[in-house]
């Protein structure tokens, strides 16, 4: 029986390349986005990339609207949620906190409890690395601290902590959050990726501005950190792989049974790349230049962290599979054939 499953936030970056992936392996896919942070043309890429004899149903909709969201778990006989849906600026989030404990933290109350009315209990949640806060280590497993520092973060810990106390209350409750180090690339095909056209905080939207002629050149924040050569390290991992992880911790629930539940899990590859290293990938896997300015470093970044993965490649049989000359190449495949990568100066 072929299992029917609801992706919310399912034409963003994340959703639409999780859409793929349960496509490709056989589920029955239902997206519901209200496009505050996505647009028709990921949903017209996902529709190109899969088979002409697969389908995806699109709702529009906001997750905050408990009786639409309860329609569609009856109508499509839902049974699991992998929840991508949310506001996910860090900067726009110290502004704005209250716009992101409604529409994270709120609306996301709302989808639960569309969910138990609807007897659908198995939930994977789009989480993130900064429930972390400022790292006390370089390595992050699961076991380290959470204090995050910004509303943001604050909203993913909080959306957990609900998770982790749904499934502590004798309910039928089986959740898993996935807590994200830093997602990058598009798919292979250049019809899905990330959005350029607003202001991206993140460092390969970025550079694709640049290379479009969007921006005069990349600002590096700091090159005197404790790190090899001295720009700020992350731990980068393709949309893809991320993708793939979540279908794995889908089947991982769908058969758990009685067996135990990681509550969180890390998706990264387990080591960090440098600013500089970044640019030097995109120039020698597209051919290109990215100019590029050194800039004082801001108030609270940090020099160099990453994921430890283990937990993930344990419990859902996962590893990493492309490079970060992979992400260079799709990232600026998606770049070059997308209309999104407008400057939004107002």
């Amino acid at each position: 029986m072929v299992t029917s499953v609801l992706v919310t936030g399912g034409i963003g970056y994340v959703g639409s390349h999780v859409a793929v992936e349960l496509i490709e392996k056989g589920f029955d896919v239902h997206l519901v986005d209200n496009f505050s942070n996505s647009s028709v043309q990921q949903l017209d890429g996902i529709r190109q990339i899969i088979s002409p004899s697969k389908s995806v149903s699109f709702y529009e909709a906001n997750i905050g609207d408990t009786e639409k969201i309860q329609k569609i778990l009856r109508e499509q006989n839902i049974k699991a949620v992998i929840h991508c849906a949310g506001d996910k600026s860090v900067a726009e989030s110290v502004l704005m906190p209250l716009k992101y404990y409604d529409n994270n933290v709120g609306s996301s109350i709302s989808l639960f409890k569309a969910m138990e009315s609807c007897g659908v209990s198995i939930l994977i949640f789009s989480s993130s690395a900064t429930v972390y806060g400022i790292p006390k280590g370089i390595a992050i497993s699961e076991q380290a601290q959470t204090a995050p520092v910004n509303p943001y973060g604050k909203t993913k810990l909080t959306i957990e902590n609900i998770l982790n106390d749904l499934c502590r209350s004798g309910s039928k409750w089986k959740t898993m959050n996935l807590r994200y180090f830093n997602p990058a690339g598009a798919h292979v095909s250049g019809l899905i990726g990330d959005r350029f056209d607003n202001h991206p905080s993140n460092l390969f939207p970025i550079i694709c501005q640049v290379l479009t002629g969007k921006r005069e050149n990349l600002s590096v924040y700091g090159n005197n950190y404790d790190t090899a050569d001295g720009t700020g390290e992350r731990d980068y991992i393709h949309i893809c792989d991320l993708a793939k992880a979540h279908v794995e911790a889908l089947q991982f629930l769908l058969q758990s049974h009685n067996s135990p539940i990681p509550g969180a899990l890390n998706l990264g590859i387990g080591k960090s790349v440098s600013v500089l290293e970044v640019i030097r990938a995109f120039e020698d896997s597209c051919n290109l230049q990215i100019p590029y300015k050194i800039e004082t470093q801001r108030p609270g970044d940090i020099g160099k962290y990453f994921a430890d993965p283990r937990a993930a490649q344990k419990n859902l049989s996962w590893t990493p599979q492309k490079s970060l000359k992979d992400m260079c190449r799709d990232t600026w495949r998606w770049a070059q054939n997308s209309a999104s990568t407008t400057v939004d100066e107002n």
